[in-house]
């Protein structure tokens, strides 16, 4: 690429915090280092470059971001010539701020900006600048870039940028910008890429997936269009994505789902809390007894479905009615599993400033309460899959029973069972013979 980089025996490391969207862009990265002659290693006491590529979504990701450039700059004071950058969405809100706070640091790259890394790094190395950040507002699509994402079982793929909901808790949209779609015929033809190189699960990825689109209107393209278009590639291969919103949950996507047996089964659809009054305070845009009619709407259309959610308990404002409302929608939908966390402020957002925080000690009592409740269901929504005959992607060795394959059904569901190991990254069936609450058991067949 660049002669400069030839023949140069160096070693980068990327650590990354944060969601799966952050997971694709090092995916990016790692591709990019690699093509100017870096080797990927995951020991930073080795690495000639490190960059953090961050999340900023709750508080305690910038802590953990500060305490390990702490350990970098006890490595940096020992190999003065160690570069050092941050990337992600934290560089993103911080930007500036970060060269001095932490003046050992290189370069800062927003979102927006990763394919200018190998430039970037060409200038630091020859010593044109002392530091470098590249930071601007999020209002264009990202230059696409090819990715590495370290094995041939599971590849992802940008669809949407940015949001335009902003959800009171929520800090993404002041750091990733509005919403802007990526042209289907790019995204269709990543999945053809992908496909051709023999990847069993392509993941679409955007803070709010199903409204994809809705900036293409002239173009006729959406999210239900996408899913059937990208269902017809030809290949053997599931669909997945992550995550969508349920006020923007239409029939036609529905459908596409339910009529292409390659859009996998699994669907996370964020509830955040099951209170009206609540979700009105969030800026949710649907109401409880919504959120549960589109739920079993969907079990009902596809009943080999497995929804999954995400649950905010403490929310400021919230009393022991509200708290109950949520309960009753984990009772009443039955999710197969859930990611819960106690509110905490973000600064820079709405609900940061709200009266009525509630206190540290209910939100965990609710905390607990809400976990006993959805482990009994998830119990219940396991027995469903006992005596079936399942499709699941292996992904190898169990690491608690080496003894064991480990695999993923199209619900996401975890599966483990008896076989070779020369089976990894490919899809088999299996028939299960024992439910628990996470994990199934079975034979092959």
């Amino acid at each position: 690429m660049k002669g400069w980089f030839k023949n140069l025996e160096k070693k980068a490391t990327i650590i990354t915090y944060g969601c799966q969207m952050n997971v694709n862009e090092s995916a990016k990265m790692k591709k990019m280092l690699q093509s100017i002659g870096y080797k990927i290693v995951d020991d930073i006491k080795i690495s000639d470059l490190v960059l953090l590529n961050t999340c900023t979504v709750r508080e305690g990701a910038a802590v953990k971001v500060y305490g390990k450039l702490g350990e970098l700059k006890k490595l940096k004071e020992k190999r003065n010539n160690m570069i050092i950058g941050v990337t992600g969405c934290l560089a993103q809100e911080v930007r500036e701020e970060f060269i001095k706070r932490t003046p050992f640091v290189d370069l800062v790259i927003g979102n927006q900006n990763i394919a200018k890394l190998p430039d970037i790094i060409e200038k630091i190395q020859k010593g044109t600048v002392d530091h470098i950040v590249m930071v601007e507002d999020e209002d264009e699509l990202p230059k696409r870039v090819d990715a590495d994402f370290g094995d041939d079982i599971v590849a992802s793929v940008s669809i949407t940028y940015g949001c335009n909901n902003y959800c009171t808790f929520c800090i993404v949209p002041y750091v990733r910008g509005m919403e802007r779609s990526v042209p289907m015929r790019e995204i269709l033809d990543d999945v053809k890429q992908y496909a051709d190189k023999g990847y069993k699960e392509i993941l679409f990825l955007g803070q709010n997936v199903n409204s994809y689109g809705s900036d293409r209107i002239e173009m006729g393209e959406d999210f239900a269009g996408l899913l059937t278009k990208a269902a017809n590639i030809e290949g053997d291969f599931w669909l997945k994505y992550i995550s969508p919103h349920p006020k923007d949950f239409t029939d036609s996507v529905i459908k596409a789902i339910a009529e292409n047996p390659k859009v996998a089964r699994m669907l996370h659809l964020p509830l955040q809390s099951g209170s009206t009054k609540i979700l009105g305070a969030m800026n949710r845009g649907y109401t409880k007894e919504e959120f549960i009619e589109l739920a079993l709407k969907i079990k009902k259309e596809i009943p080999d479905i497995g929804i999954t959610t995400d649950i905010i308990v403490g929310f400021p404002g919230e009393t022991d009615e509200d708290f109950q409302d949520t309960l009753d929608v984990v009772e009443q939908v039955g999710f197969e599993n859930a990611f819960m966390f106690m509110y905490s402020k973000r600064s820079g957002t709405p609900a940061a400033v709200l009266e009525e925080q509630v206190p540290e000690q209910v939100k965990k009592e609710r905390l607990q309460q809400l976990m006993r409740l959805q482990n009994a269901r998830a119990k219940e929504e396991s027995k469903k899959y006992y005596g079936q005959t399942l499709k699941v992607l292996v992904e190898g060795p169990s690491s608690k029973n080496p003894d064991m394959l480990t695999g993923r059904t199209s619900t996401h569901k975890i599966v483990l069972f008896k076989g070779d190991e020369e089976l990894s990254g490919k899809f088999v069936n299996v028939k299960i013979y024992e439910t628990k609450t996470w994990t199934l058991y079975g034979e092959l067949v």
